[in-house]
Formats: C-alpha cells, structure tokens, sequence
C-alpha cells in the first residue's frame, strides 16, 4: 500500500476529538450511497419501461407500414410481392383499417376495424400469443348461429370478430355472443344516408397488455372488411415484419424504392411512435440529471469533511513536508481519501440499486392501475451500461470534490504553520 493510501484511512479512522470529521464523512459516504442507489433504481425502471412499452408496441403492431398517398391499395398484391423480395423482410401481409361501432342491446362503444387474412402464411402479428380464448383460425371463418324466436329461430352463418377483454367487459360479451358492427360510412336511401349494420359472432378474446387496445382494437378477417366497408378488393396498407427492429428506417426507405417511390410511403414504428419514445428518453435524462445532484450534495459534504480535516492536519501536513514528501504526495493523499469515500459509497451504492431493482422485479409490490398507466406493476430492466455510467460518474464527482481541499494542503508552507503551532 503507497502511504498516501495509508495515511489517508488512518484519517478516515477518527479519534475521540474527531468524532464530527467521522460523523461527516459517514453522511457523506451514505449520500452516495443513496444518491447512487436512487439515480440505479430509477434508471432500472425508465429503461424497463421503455422496454416493456417497446415489446408490447412491437407485440401487436407491424414494424413498417406501407400506406399510398393516394387511399386504399388496388394494385396490392403485386406490391406485396415486391416487398417480400426485399432484403431483411421476415414476413408482410394486406389489411384493412376502419372506425366502426359495437352494439349489443344497449350498449354501444366505438372501436377500431383492424382486418388481417389469417390464413397467409406469414402473419405479422402474433395475435395468437395474446389470445386469451378463441383462435386465429376461427376468423374470417363463418359461424353459423340460432336466430332469437322473434326473429323467426331459424339458422345463419355469421362472420367472426376478434375483440379485446376490456372491450368484453364493458359490453359484457364473450366468445360465442352475436354483436352488431355499425359502420359511420353509410349507404344512401330514400331517406337519406342510412348507417351499415352487419351481424358478428365473437370468436376470441385478446389481451395485449394495452389498456387502450384492449378497449378499442378489433380484428376482423380480411375479406368480410372489405365487403363491410365497400373497399371490393382494395386494401388499407401492407404490413411488414423485418428481422432488426433497429434497421426498420433503412428497411423502410428500402421498400420505398422498390416500390418505385411516390404514392407509396414506407413508416417505420419509430417513426409512428416518435414523440412517445422522445418523451420517455427526455424524461429518463432528466430524472438522471435530478437524482444525480444527490450525489453532488453529497459530494459537497466530502469537500466540508477534506477542508476541515486540512484545518485539523496542518501540524501533520507541515511534518510530512518537513520530511520530504512533496506537494503533489500531499495532494494526493486527499485525493485519495475522497476517492476512497466515493468508491465505497459507489459499491455500496450499487448493491444497494441491485437488491432494489431485484426486489421491484421480483415481488412487483407497487400496482398500477391499467387504464391510467400503460403497465400494471414497474418494470424494471438491469442494464449494466446504465450502471457502469452512474459509478463512474459518482466516483469522478467525488474525486473532483478533493481536488481543492488537496491544493489547499499542498500549498502549505511548513515553516509558517510550525512557527505559529
């Protein structure tokens, strides 16, 4: 052990009469540790919300969305056939989007129309995954039913509709329930534009974790949407699923080439999803920024503790210089104490943020409430960058807080502090 090292615990160790410098440079050392802690556990979170908002985006919608300048698709099929063939496209396919209401007695509640062919062979989106009753396969399929006795009791094939389970329950339905599908797009009649009307049976419930989806997403197969909204055989927009969901801008521009450019345009789900994700990281950087002043507080305290054990140590300080150390030993010495303050308090620190960040994920105590949040408990994400960053960081604050104690010592003159001792 280099003596500065040595000499400095021996300061870090007080006698009786130094009982304050001790006592201020334990809060020191537990303002970093908690500083460190905090800015761990808060940026565990942040980053696992992010994550988990990601995967869920991701989960039920497409990676790109190609849509024309000039409305639905006609020409879609070659299309389609055109951007399979591009390179690090997984899987793409038609659908079809439309606004619409959901009726069953009394009970009437406006969703979104999202139809997809359930029978391609490269789905977009794992609906089946989220499924919580009912399957894919039974969409689009037609179902056949027992009219009501006032209606005459005799039997139908209906088309099937996928809905989400909060949309169930608040129109209490469920798999098997016939529902009526009211289009706002309405047909002209003698009396006027009279609304659309077209009868379903619910084939399956899905849960995509998103309150919002859950409550106002339903999927329909493809062919009986575009006979619902008139569209013959034209399509919304192509679906895509690409294989890096990092590469998806340059995916996109890709796809617009080979579409030959203008009416089509290529939307990758950043770009769909810019301003929530850029809210998300400046809300991350913030509450980082925030939550470090904690450790600049506390660095602070390492600054008051060096200042007054230089007061207390001229005596010594003189002597060691007497005997031949030099000023830039000296100046390290106190570096060295407030590194050694800032290290322990950063590893204690960082077991700390660790046991906090396992027990958030483990035993997830705090409860959100779904239709104010998009997550039901916080997700938290150990990403070890995140934790490299807040060490460094708080180890380099606390050193930066010795330096001017340091000077201070290393500009003593021996003479001048032993006359006067």
């Amino acid at each position: 052990m280099i003596w500065e090292l040595f000499v400095g615990l021996r300061y870090l160790r007080s006698r009786r009469r130094h009982v304050p410098l001790s006592l201020i440079s334990t809060i020191s050392l537990a303002g970093v540790t908690i500083g460190v802690a905090t800015l761990l556990i808060v940026l565990g979170v942040m980053t696992g919300m992010e994550r988990d908002l990601r995967d869920k985006i991701l989960g039920f919608n497409p990676h790109i969305t190609v849509t024309s300048y000039g409305g639905p698709l006609d020409d879609w099929r070659d299309a389609l056939a055109r951007v399979r063939r591009v390179d690090g496209v997984v899987a793409a396919g038609a659908v079809v989007y439309g606004q619409a209401m959901i009726a069953i007695g009394r009970s009437v509640s406006g969703v979104v129309v999202r139809a997809i062919d359930p029978t391609a062979g490269d789905v977009v989106v794992d609906i089946a995954h989220h499924l919580q009753k009912g399957t894919v396969a039974a969409l689009g399929t037609p179902e056949e039913v027992t009219l009501p006795p006032e209606e005459g009791g005799g039997h139908v094939e209906l088309g099937t509709i996928l809905i989400g389970k909060e949309l169930g329950r608040q129109l209490g339905i469920g798999v098997g329930d016939t529902v009526n599908v009211i289009s706002p797009l309405g047909t002209p009649g003698p009396a006027g534009m009279v609304p659309r009307i077209k009868r379903f049976v619910v084939a399956g419930i899905f849960d995509s974790g998103m309150y919002d989806y859950d409550q106002s997403l339903v999927y329909m197969g493809l062919p009986d949407a575009q006979r619902f909204f008139d569209l013959k055989d034209d399509v919304s927009a192509l679906e895509v699923r690409v294989r890096d969901i990092y590469a998806a801008r340059e995916i996109a521009r890709a796809l617009e080439a080979a579409l030959g450019g203008f009416p089509y345009r290529a939307r990758d789900w950043m770009e769909a999803n810019r301003n929530l994700f850029s809210a998300l990281k400046l809300q991350t950087v913030v509450s980082g920024i925030v939550l470090c002043l904690i450790v600049v507080v506390a660095a602070f305290n390492i600054l008051a503790t060096l200042t007054m054990v230089v007061k207390e140590k001229r005596r010594d300080i003189a002597i060691l210089k007497s005997m031949g150390a030099s000023s830039n030993a000296i100046a390290r010495l106190f570096v060295l104490k407030g590194a050694v303050i800032g290290m322990a308090g950063t590893v204690a620190g960082t077991l700390l943020g660790l046991g906090g960040c396992w027990l958030l994920a483990r035993y997830q105590f705090v409860e959100l409430p779904k239709d104010v949040f998009l997550f039901d408990t916080l997700p938290v994400d150990v990403n070890p960058v995140n934790f490299v960053v807040v060490g460094t960081v708080s180890i380099a604050i606390c050193v930066l807080a010795a330096v001017s104690p340091a000077r201070r010592a290393a500009s003593l003159v021996p003479v001048e502090v032993i006359r006067y001792e």
